[in-house]
């Protein structure tokens, strides 16, 4: 939800609206912005660990990464949506690049596709701000 209200408020900025010229519907912010990570459905499980706790080691519970579709981040949250409803090309380039230049991406096509599709831009730069300044808060 966080990343939604952050796409929210970025896309009402005058700036945006007036000098970008951008403009969504709210079917698209609220898709983009909720969808972006549906490709960490089920690539949590639950395990256990080692800690030393006050100078003993304990058996404490952990979550360990196990993906069972290595299909990349957003290409693959893309491929998740698709079967089930019909996305726009600047919603899937949106999602596909909402990790922006903190990805493993080559710089060139991040830029490019923030270039073409300013909703990726758009996206990432809410998903950035709800991960590094609300998320940490939680």
């Amino acid at each position: 939800m966080h990343v939604y209200h952050c796409l929210k408020d970025y896309l009402d900025r005058q700036r945006v609206k007036e000098i970008y010229k951008m403009s969504y519907s709210d079917e698209t912010i609220a898709l983009v912005a909720l969808l972006h990570d549906v490709c960490k459905i089920n690539v949590y499980k639950k395990g256990t660990r080692n800690k030393k706790i006050d100078g003993q080691w304990q058996q404490v519970d952990v979550f360990e990464f196990e993906d069972d579709i290595p299909f990349g981040h957003g290409e693959k949250s893309v491929y998740m949506i698709q079967p089930f409803m019909r996305i726009t090309r600047e919603e899937a380039f949106a999602i596909r690049y909402h990790m922006g230049f903190s990805g493993s991406d080559p710089v060139n096509n991040v830029g490019k596709a923030f270039e073409m599709f300013p909703l990726a831009f758009a996206l990432s730069t809410a998903d950035m701000e709800a991960t590094y300044f609300l998320d940490a808060q939680v």
